[in-house]
């Protein structure tokens, strides 16, 4: 039999309703694969009995000529980012230690609903504010990719480190991921796989921890462009319990899936050829744009002139966000609580936040706190709103010319573990190209699109219009129809 570990969404759902295999078999493989992968650091807690539960039903269902769910049979990794009922959910943060949710997220439970399992909850830098999964209570999360000639260990990329480690590292076929500034995409280009964040508003927020609600949305990652169209399209829909969400039909993404651009406009950002960036990564892009145009695209230039203005904007933004949604975390009602002897409720509160929360938690609480205080809030924050709001209306000009917008994902590949601990601006930068379309609220993908000289992942941006994530998806699969990325990282773990 195929090794089933080796296997993505599509060819698990469509072997299981074939015959080919058991949804069991393909639990039981993945299972073993997650347990022996310890050394990666990707599951803070591993659900064999979620996934063997789930693998039954589809066998059941399969067995009695029920119509099978778009995920039947497809065991996948959860961010522990998202509520699931009875397993703890702790945002990879000490202050959520031991808290085990009694709802499930909209999310979680829309991939229930279409039939697939899960394998555990996946490690994430702390309530996701971070861009090299360092952050974590539980420890790094190393990724399977290693340099030529060296056994350095390599971050593979945040928040949705775990994720991407675990599904380039083929113990996971797929993963959920949420996006705030690019903490799907720069974690898929790192290890070499596929990662959308559709539209703001597409996948409900309710249930998922927030980092900054006007940002944070969910998607799915996977190994190829047509596993996150399956996996998009089960988590995908309106919630009325999320104010945010959208009310809109989810389109049939996997049926629309189309390679061929004939007719169609790719818009190439001139403010996006930054100092500092790989040469391999500029070089990455013009292959790229070779790509699109062998697939039938024009070419066109574009401007997006408030793009340098995107990422300060977005540092302002967010932590304030943060530094509001995390008040919640005081030790009163759930998780944590730090009681000094004699101490009263002030002294609990700050006990407890400051045993709970990590270093770059409390950094963002603080900046978040900062912006939003008396004589700062118009200097800071009103100033960010209006960069946020110029950011959006540069996309709007700029897709007037085009129908989609190739960039890169990242300034660099992947880098070791540890060697920007010191450097927060660095890390920071990671997101530089992801940021302006999270501002946004736009649709956009990572695709794989090589390796460097060093043997190390590089992925491709696209970015969509509004509700576009068709399109988004088509030039992702040219991209990757093309590239024929088929590298996987040699076992070290």
């Amino acid at each position: 039999m195929t090794d089933l570990t080796k296997l993505g969404v599509k060819s698990i759902r469509d072997g299981v309703a074939s015959g080919d295999f058991t949804a069991r078999e393909v639990a039981e493989a993945f299972n073993t694969a997650v347990a022996e992968a310890a050394a990666l650091n990707a599951f803070i807690v591993t659900t064999p009995d979620h996934a063997l539960a789930a693998a039954d039903a589809a066998d059941k269902a399969r067995a009695a000529g029920e119509q099978l769910g778009a995920m039947a049979g497809v065991p996948i990794g959860m961010k522990d980012l998202f509520a699931t009922r009875g397993v703890p959910t702790t945002a990879a943060s000490h202050i959520l230690e031991g808290f085990v949710p009694q709802y499930e997220s909209t999310v979680s439970q829309k991939l229930w609903n279409a039939g697939a399992g899960m394998l555990g909850k996946l490690n994430l830098d702390q309530f996701a504010m971070g861009s090299s999964n360092e952050t974590s209570y539980f420890g790094n999360v190393a990724s399977p990719w290693r340099k030529a000639s060296s056994n350095a260990a390599m971050s593979p990329g945040g928040s949705s480190g775990g994720s991407s480690s675990a599904i380039a590292a083929r113990i996971a076929p797929a993963a959920t991921g949420t996006d705030t500034g690019g903490s799907i995409r720069q974690p898929a280009a790192f290890t070499g796989i596929c990662g959308i964040k559709p539209t703001y508003g597409r996948c409900s927020r309710w249930g998922v921890v927030a980092f900054a609600s006007s940002l944070d949305q969910a998607g799915p990652m996977a190994r190829s462009v047509e596993d996150c169209a399956i996996m998009l399209g089960a988590m995908a829909g309106f919630d009325p319990k999320d104010a945010t969400s959208l009310q809109m039909d989810v389109p049939d993404w996997e049926a629309a899936l189309s390679s061929d651009h004939r007719g169609k406009r790719v818009g190439i950002p001139r403010e996006y050829r930054m100092e500092g960036t790989d040469q391999a990564i500029l070089d990455s892009w013009e292959q790229g744009k070779a790509w699109l145009k062998d697939a039938g695209a024009t070419i066109v230039d574009v401007s997006l002139p408030h793009t340098k203005y995107a990422l300060p904007a977005y540092y302002i933004i967010a932590p304030a966000e943060a530094s509001s949604n995390l008040a919640r975390y005081d030790g009163v009602r759930y998780g944590l609580r730090d009681l000094p002897s004699g101490a009263g409720l002030q002294d609990m509160y700050a006990a407890t936040r400051a045993a709970g929360f990590g270093d770059e938690v409390k950094r963002r609480i603080l900046i978040g706190t900062y912006v939003l205080s008396a004589g700062f809030y118009d200097a800071y924050y009103t100033q960010a709103q209006k960069v946020r709001a110029l950011v959006a209306r540069d996309f709007e000009r700029a897709f007037e010319q085009c129908d989609v917008i190739l960039a890169p994902t990242t300034p660099t590949a992947s880098f070791p573990l540890g060697s920007l601990n010191d450097d927060p601006l660095t890390m920071y930068l990671n997101d530089v190209f992801a940021v302006p379309a999270s501002l946004a609220g736009l649709p956009a993908m990572s695709v794989p699109a090589g390796l460097n000289p060093d043997g190390l992942p590089l992925g491709l941006q696209l970015v969509g219009k509004p509700f576009d994530e068709q399109g988004v998806l088509n030039a992702g699969l040219a991209v990757q129809e093309r590239a024929g990325f088929v590298a996987a990282p040699e076992r070290w773990w």
